[in-house]
């Protein structure tokens, strides 16, 4: 339900649980900053313990009130507001339609709602290129994670999730100011996505052919190259669209605060506009695949709960 009503509706357009935790992290983040691990640690902490505190205190008081029907609705009602699938691909087709318009400073004004390079550097081949690199990264991210998350824990453990990667997004990289505060955070979603990028990539493999694409080469190019990413879960989806799409891609990527040298990834051709669309068509059949897979894998988790003594 909580897939179906992101694919109907995208995200909420008020009170946006997300933007609201932000909001309290970035506050908690002035009280709280100091240059140094444990500080960061401390920040996380007390942010997600909050929140999934709150988290569960409101799933059991639905349970409570309307039964199942009451548990139905708060879980799907929290899967839609940590759901991001049908807001990226909007996004990502968008970019599509201005590189193809030739309109680059359009592109360049829109790459940051999709990530956080600086699009001053990019001409339109490195556009593409950050886009599609984002729409696989936020495939898993915003999409297949937090659906496993929903499966497993129910609404507390995927709005903890989200809050993971939010915390990740604000202070996990490797700027001056979070090369040590962020640490903490960068590493806890690193676990929180283990599992959701390599179903992701797994998924990526299976779609392939839907885009005209090869399940042979998008597990070769995540085998041979994953491994060679700074990011153990970026890295496996990236690569995997990389072969699944025939691009390449990788190389020098340009943050604000930084320059990174990027391993290639995929065999093929730099991405156009075209390689992104398909990009976008791959994102979106992964992301059913995963509803279906993750629905699958809460009824059978369900099964072996009641055969539990």
């Amino acid at each position: 339900m909580g897939y179906l009503t992101d694919v109907a509706l995208g995200d909420p357009q008020r009170g946006h649980p997300v933007a609201g935790f932000g909001s309290v992290a970035a506050r908690w983040e002035q009280v709280v900053y100091r240059d140094d691990r444990v500080a960061g640690a401390l920040h996380a902490a007390a942010l997600l313990g909050a929140l999934g505190g709150a988290a569960t205190l409101v799933s059991r008081a639905a349970g409570r009130r309307a039964g199942a029907p009451g548990t139905v609705a708060t879980v799907a009602a929290a899967t839609w507001a940590c759901l991001g699938g049908t807001t990226l691909a909007r996004t990502g087709t968008a970019m599509a339609d201005l590189l193809d318009a030739g309109d680059l400073d359009g592109a360049r004004e829109l790459l940051p709602s999709l990530c956080g390079r600086d699009p001053a550097y990019l001409d339109a081949d490195g556009l593409a290129r950050a886009a599609l690199e984002s729409i696989a990264e936020n495939t898993s991210d915003a999409q297949v994670a937090p659906l496993v998350w929903a499966a497993a824990g129910g609404a507390p453990a995927v709005l903890v999730y989200r809050g993971i990667n939010t915390l990740d997004a604000m202070v996990g990289h490797r700027s001056p100011r979070y090369a040590r505060f962020g640490w903490a955070a960068a590493r806890i979603d690193d676990v929180a996505n283990y599992l959701g990028a390599r179903l992701a990539g797994a998924l990526v493999v299976l779609c392939a052919p839907l885009v005209g694409g090869s399940s042979a080469a998008a597990l070769r190019a995540w085998r041979r190259d994953a491994g060679r990413h700074p990011s153990p879960n970026a890295g496996v989806v990236e690569a995997s669209f990389a072969g699944a799409l025939g691009v390449r891609l990788g190389g020098p990527t340009q943050y604000h605060h930084e320059l990174q040298i990027r391993p290639t990834l995929g065999d093929g051709h730099a991405p156009t506009a075209a390689d992104l669309r398909r990009a976008v068509t791959l994102s979106r059949c992964v992301q059913g695949a995963a509803a279906v897979a993750t629905c699958l894998g809460a009824v059978a988790l369900g099964r072996i709960q009641r055969r539990r003594p």
